[in-house]
């Protein structure tokens, strides 16, 4: 067995008139304000992708995704997740399950959380029953607290 961390946060950027979709877990989640990142932002995938590499020992999202290279600008996530979890597949390892905590005062992810399990069940070619993904918020404390970004952590459990 393997057991690996990863934690992601990305800042709001300003309020937009409408709304615009943010990306977490690889599910569009309405909101006033966009994430600002190099990709697509998805703070939810880039700490499971880290608890990956973490778990395999195998550096970090910006070793193998630099934001300083212009081919990741823009990125989907979901491809960083799907590279992730074929080099699971490489070193001989499945995923025992996983358990992803949102950290944000808003928007609301309950709406959004089974259609999260159900795209990162998807992508990591494992039933949704693997994977948790719940949300919390800061009560109103810290840089979540006053809305300025959103934050996830990530575990997972890697076995042979």
């Amino acid at each position: 067995m393997r057991i690996g961390h990863g934690f992601d946060v990305h800042a709001f950027g300003e309020s937009v008139t409408g709304t615009v979709d943010l990306t977490l877990g690889g599910v569009p989640v309405p909101y006033d304000r966009p994430l600002i990142a190099h990709s697509d932002g998805d703070v939810v995938l880039h700490a499971l992708s880290d608890a990956i590499l973490g778990a395999l020992a195998a550096g970090d999202i910006g070793q193998h995704f630099a934001d300083t290279d212009s081919a990741n600008e823009g990125m989907d996530s979901r491809d960083i997740l799907r590279h992730c979890a074929g080099l699971m597949t490489d070193a001989g390892l499945r995923l025992g399950n996983a358990d992803v905590t949102i950290i944000a005062q808003a928007p609301k992810m309950a709406p959004h959380t089974s259609a999260m399990i159900e795209t990162i069940a998807q992508d990591l070619a494992v039933d949704a029953s693997q994977v948790s993904v719940k949300a919390t918020t800061t009560e109103r404390l810290g840089y979540v607290g006053r809305e300025e970004g959103i934050a996830a952590h990530a575990v997972v459990l890697l076995v042979s």
